[in-house]
Parts: structure tokens; C-alpha cells; sequence
């Protein structure tokens, strides 16, 4: 249970700097929006983290969320903000990927 909450909150956290990037392309109300579901995520993705770090190893817990958070955001950029998807672009997220993963399965809990 503890890795899903530890999931959770890492796309919380890609949840956080999407809005930030949406906000940043808003104005007005719709800007005050996206600013809103950034403190909703981040507050969220915080709670979580919290949560999980009470029987994850804090170290390999906050590994895990902040590339959560990298990998979510990059896929965002690509898929939503017009950023480049370059091979090395790409290859590099999938080595996070992989490291990610690699720290669930040598974790002891």
C-alpha cells in the first residue's frame, strides 16, 4: 500500500507543475484556476509523500516521487506544452523509468 500512496503522490506532484505551467499560459480567472489546482496538487502530492515516507526508506521514497514527478512532467511537455521529443530526450526518461523501477525492486519494503 505504502509504494501505491508513494505513486500517487508522484503524480500529484506531475499534477502540481502542469498547473503551473498552464497558469503560466492563462490569464484572469482562468489563471487564479490553474493557480488553485496547484496548491490542490502540491498540498495532495505533500500529504502523501508524508504518508509514505512513514514506512518507505525517506531516501528511496523521495527518489521515487521526485522522478515520478520528472518523468510525468517531461511526457506533459511533450503532449501538451509543444515540447521537443528528441531519441536522447526520450532515452534518457526511459533510463528514469528503469532507475525508478530498480529502486521498487531492491527496496526492502
Amino acid at each position: 500500500m505504502n509504494w501505491t500512496i508513494l505513486i500517487i503522490a508522484g503524480l500529484f506532484e506531475t499534477g502540481f507543475a502542469f498547473c503551473l505551467g498552464k497558469a503560466k499560459e492563462a490569464s484572469g480567472q482562468a489563471a487564479i484556476a490553474w493557480y488553485a489546482g496547484f496548491i490542490c496538487c502540491l498540498a495532495l502530492s505533500m500529504v502523501l509523500l508524508i504518508k509514505a515516507t512513514q514506512t518507505l526508506p525517506l531516501g528511496t521514497a523521495y527518489a521515487v516521487w521526485t522522478g515520478i514527478g520528472a518523468v510525468g512532467i517531461v511526457l506533459c511537455g511533450i503532449l501538451f506544452f509543444n515540447e521537443p521529443a528528441s531519441f536522447w530526450r526520450l532515452f534518457f526518461i526511459s533510463t528514469l523509468i528503469i532507475s525508478i523501477a530498480g529502486l521498487k525492486f531492491v527496496s526492502a519494503s
